[in-house]
């Protein structure tokens, strides 16, 4: 999976706060891949990093995978083709919903 060049549909663009827990709000966007069918039988989803504006689909490299130690799912981090981060890099990004699980990511 990860060095794939995936398409993401943006359901939770940057700025936004999250539907159901009014307290999460979205500093990257994030969606789904569509077509790839994740643990808990929905489409992947996935953090976008490396783009600073709300978009509606993004298509990226995955350059990591969160592991939920406490969860049935993952999330994919995608980003530019030409972007990197560091695994502390991509925890200070996503924290801000990871922040409620056991995570470790995975390069």
């Amino acid at each position: 999976m990860i060095g794939s060049i995936v398409k993401v549909i943006v359901d939770r663009p940057l700025g936004t706060f999250h539907p159901k827990h009014k307290d999460i709000y979205y500093s990257v966007n994030y969606g789904y891949i569509p077509g790839v069918i994740a643990p808990d039988g929905e489409e992947q989803d996935a953090y976008i990093l490396g783009v600073n504006q709300p978009v509606k689909e993004f298509i990226g490299k995955v350059i990591a995978i969160i592991h939920r130690n406490d969860d049935v799912e993952e999330k994919w981090v995608v980003a530019p083709e030409d972007t990197s981060f560091t695994k502390d890099e991509i925890m200070r990004q996503v924290d801000f919903q990871e922040q409620y699980f056991r995570t470790e990511i995975r390069m």
